[in-house]
């Protein structure tokens, strides 16, 4: 079962502070899940400045219950960066993520630097 989760960050002046505080950690764990199969995708939401604000990721679990296992360990809900989670169930019909080579990725990386 696939869920698209939106992350929005505090508005308040530490909100940057939590972020950076356990960055690292919600990297790692993001990484480890993209591994296991369970993260599909997932981007940081920034501002109009560029500032980050929220994050999105859709992700893949045998039920709400494993979603929700995750979310009581996530460091951005633990670090309380992110004030709202909002959840919605989705199906991504195609995950084009999964149907590119790595010379894809690694092809493209090299034109955004452009």
């Amino acid at each position: 079962m696939q869920f698209l989760i939106l992350g929005k960050d505090g508005k308040d002046e530490k909100a940057a502070e939590r972020r950076l505080a356990v960055r690292e950690q919600h990297l790692k764990l993001g990484d480890e899940m993209e591994e296991s199969g369970e993260r599909w995708y997932g981007c940081v939401m920034l501002d109009e400045d560029g500032k980050m604000v929220g994050s999105m990721a859709v992700m893949d679990f045998p039920s709400v219950r494993e979603l929700n296992t995750w979310l009581e360990k996530e460091p951005y809900v633990v670090g309380k960066v992110w004030e709202t989670v909002e959840v919605f169930k989705c199906n991504v019909k195609r995950p084009w993520k999964f149907n590119r080579p790595q010379s894809f990725f690694e092809e493209r990386e090299k034109f955004l630097k452009k």
